[in-house]
C-alpha cells in the first residue's frame, strides 16, 4: 500500500498518543516532559514567533506554520527581523537541535501536534469591514489534520461569539470530532503584536476563556508553563471576547485623543513630550504617545463597530477614534510638504526617504503596510519616496512595492527630505554634520518618534518637523 499525505494524516489521528485534553499540570511540570508534546503556532507574525519562542524555552516541540515562504525560510534558519540578538541566538539553538521547525504545510504540521495555537489576525478589508476568510482557510485546514484529545486555542481578537460560532463550526464540520469531547477549543488573546516582547508575554495578566472544564483546565496548563502571572479563567468566552474588545478600544482611544493634543502643541508652540514629562505621574502613564495607526493596528474598534452595526446601535467614541487616527498620516504628509516648503522646495519631484519599518522590542513602529500606504500618499503628490531599514533586506521588503534602499548612506545621499518613523538605534545616532553633505540642502528632518531634539537639528541648518513638538523656528 502506497502511503499518500492523507493516510499518513488518517494513521494519526487514530494512534497518535497525545491526551492533551486531560492533561494534568503535573504531566507537564518540568522540561523533559514537555518534550513529549508539539505546540504547532499557525501565522507566524510578531505574536506567533514570540509564542513559538516561549514555547521552545519551555521545553516543547514547536511546529511553526506560516504562508509566507519568505517567513518559512526565515525562520527554518532561526531569523526573525524584531529579535532581540540574544532572543535569536536562542532561536537559532532550537533550531539547530530539532526543537523548532517551520512548514507552510498546516494539515501535516496539526496532525503531529497535541496543541494548536491560531494566531492569524483578523483583517480589515479595503472597504474597512471585518474580514474573517483567512480565519476561515486556516480553521479549514486545522481541522483537515486535527487529531483526538488535542487542544486548539484562539489567540486572535475576534469578534463577539467568533470562537464559539464560526470557528467551533468549521472545526467540528472538518474534523467530525466534537469540542469538550474528542477536542479542546479555547481563547486566549495577546493584543497587537507592536511593541510585544518575550517579556510582556510572559508577564500579561492574560484570559483564557473556553465553554467547557476539560477545554479550559488544558489550555490553562499549557499557557502556564510559558506565564509568571495568574491567569484569569472563565468558562463565559463571549465576556472574554467582550473584555478584549474593550481594552483594545480603550487604548486605540488614548492614541487618539495624544493624536489631537499633538496636533494642538504644534500649533500652539508646545513640545509635547516636554509637557509629559512635567504631568503628574499618574497623568502621564495614562496619556499614550501620538503615533502612525492603521486599520489593522485598530481592529479591535473595527471588530466593535461590526457588532455594533449588527445589533443596531450606534456608538460616537469609537467611530471619532478611527477617524482621528486615521488623520495623522495625511498630517504625516502634511508635515513633510510644510518642512519641504521652508527649504523653498515642494513635494513634486523632491526625494523623500522613510526610515525604519520593523518593529523591535518596546519599539511602537509602523508595520509594513501603513509605511507602504504612507509612501503612495507622498507619491501621489509627485515625491520620489525612497525607504530604509536595517533590519530588513532589500529582498524582504520586495512586498512594499517601493523603492527599498541597502543602506543608510544610500537611503540620505541627495535626498531633499527624511522622515524618521522607528526608534531604532541607528537613527537615534545620526550624525547630523555627516547628514549635511550628503543630503541636498536646504533639506528637512521629519521626527515623527521624537528621538532628535529639535534645537540640534535646526542649529546645522536643517528645517525640522516633529509630531506634536512644536518648536521648531523655521
Amino acid at each position: 500500500m502506497v502511503k499518500t499525505a492523507s493516510t499518513v494524516i488518517a494513521v494519526e489521528k487514530i494512534h497518535m498518543s497525545s491526551l492533551a485534553l486531560h492533561i494534568k499540570p503535573e504531566e507537564i511540570d518540568t522540561i523533559e516532559k514537555r518534550t513529549k508534546y508539539t505546540v504547532c503556532i499557525i501565522g507566524c507574525g510578531r505574536i506567533g514567533i514570540l509564542h513559538a519562542y516561549l514555547f521552545a524555552e519551555a521545553g516543547f516541540k514547536v511546529k511553526c506554520v506560516d504562508t509566507d515562504q519568505t517567513i518559512v525560510n526565515s525562520l527554518a534558519k532561526g531569523k526573525a527581523p524584531f529579535l532581540a540578538r540574544e532572543v535569536e541566538l536562542n532561536l537559532k539553538r532550537h533550531v539547530k537541535m530539532g526543537y523548532l521547525s517551520a512548514t507552510n504545510n498546516t494539515r501535516v504540521a496539526v496532525s503531529q501536534s497535541s496543541f494548536i495555537v491560531i494566531t492569524i489576525p483578523v483583517k480589515i478589508n479595503e472597504r474597512k469591514k471585518v474580514d474573517y476568510s483567512a480565519m476561515e482557510n486556516t480553521c479549514k485546514q486545522i481541522g483537515s489534520g486535527l487529531c483526538r484529545s488535542s487542544i486548539v486555542i484562539v489567540m486572535s481578537t475576534t469578534g463577539l461569539g467568533v470562537t464559539e460560532g464560526l470557528i467551533r463550526e468549521i472545526l467540528e464540520n472538518t474534523s467530525g470530532f466534537k469540542v469538550g469531547v474528542d477536542f479542546g477549543l479555547a481563547y486566549s488573546p495577546i493584543r497587537g503584536g507592536i511593541g510585544q516582547t518575550i517579556d510582556t508575554i510572559a508577564n500579561s495578566e492574560r484570559i483564557v476563556a473556553a465553554a467547557d472544564k476539560s477545554s479550559l483546565n488544558a489550555a490553562s496548563s499549557i499557557l502556564e508553563t510559558i506565564t509568571k502571572t495568574s491567569l484569569k479563567k472563565t468558562e463565559n468566552v463571549k465576556m472574554a471576547e467582550t473584555v478584549t474588545l474593550f481594552e483594545g478600544v480603550q487604548q486605540d482611544t488614548n492614541v487618539a485623543l495624544a493624536n489631537e493634543l499633538a496636533l494642538f502643541c504644534e500649533k500652539v508652540g508646545v513640545d509635547h513630550l516636554e509637557a509629559q514629562r512635567f504631568m503628574k505621574p499618574g497623568y502621564y502613564s495614562a496619556l499614550s504617545l501620538p503615533t502612525l495607526v492603521d486599520e489593522n493596528m485598530q481592529e479591535e474598534l473595527y471588530l466593535l463597530l461590526e457588532d455594533v452595526e449588527n445589533l443596531n446601535l450606534k456608538l460616537r467614541i469609537p467611530t471619532i477614534t478611527i477617524e482621528i487616527n486615521e488623520e495623522i498620516t495625511k498630517h504625516a504628509v502634511n508635515l513633510v510638504k510644510d518642512a519641504l516648503r521652508n527649504c523653498g522646495k515642494t513635494l513634486r519631484r523632491a526625494r523623500v526617504s522613510l526610515l525604519g519599518i520593523s518593529q523591535l522590542p518596546n519599539m511602537k513602529s509602523p508595520p509594513k503596510k501603513l509605511v507602504s500606504e504612507l509612501a503612495k500618499m507622498l507619491e501621489a503628490k509627485g515625491a520620489k519616496v525612497g525607504l530604509y531599514d536595517p533590519y530588513f533586506s532589500s529582498d524582504e521588503l520586495v512586498e512594499i512595492q517601493h523603492s527599498v534602499k541597502k543602506s543608510l548612506t544610500e537611503a540620505v545621499e541627495g535626498a531633499d527630505c527624511i522622515l524618521i518613523l522607528t526608534e531604532h538605534e541607528h537613527f537615534k545616532r545620526l550624525n547630523l554634520r555627516k547628514l549635511k553633505v550628503m543630503m541636498k540642502m536646504p533639506a528637512s528632518i521629519v521626527d515623527f518618534k521624537g528621538i532628535i531634539e529639535p534645537d540640534k537639528v535646526e542649529r546645522e541648518g536643517f528645517v525640522y518637523r516633529g509630531l506634536g513638538r512644536g518648536v521648531w523656528t523655521k
